[in-house]
């Protein structure tokens, strides 16, 4: 299982975003969580095989139709994931 952590930059809090990729990450059978940060930004850990991660991270460009992704950060985690995939509170 390969874990990645990302930070989502650009207009990304108040559009859906968080709700759309615990969809997202169900969807492609990943583990881990999304945040708001107070920053601005959305934190999400991931997790699961390279392939579902490669098209989550892509998806994360893009995200909700609302949003507008600046630039998505992406760095390896040494955190273990939980079960399933769920939304957290803000930091």
């Amino acid at each position: 299982m390969i874990v990645r952590r990302l930070v989502i930059h650009g207009r990304v809090q108040g559009v859906f975003y968080r709700g759309w990729a615990v969809e997202t990450a169900r969807a492609l059978g990943l583990r881990g969580w999304v945040r708001n940060r107070r920053d601005g930004t959305v934190e999400a850990l991931i997790a699961g095989h390279e392939d579902a991660l490669e098209q989550m991270i892509e998806r994360c460009h893009e995200g909700p139709d609302a949003a507008l992704v600046e630039r998505v950060e992406v760095e390896d985690a040494a955190d273990e994931p939980p079960a399933g995939f769920a939304q957290r509170p803000t930091v």
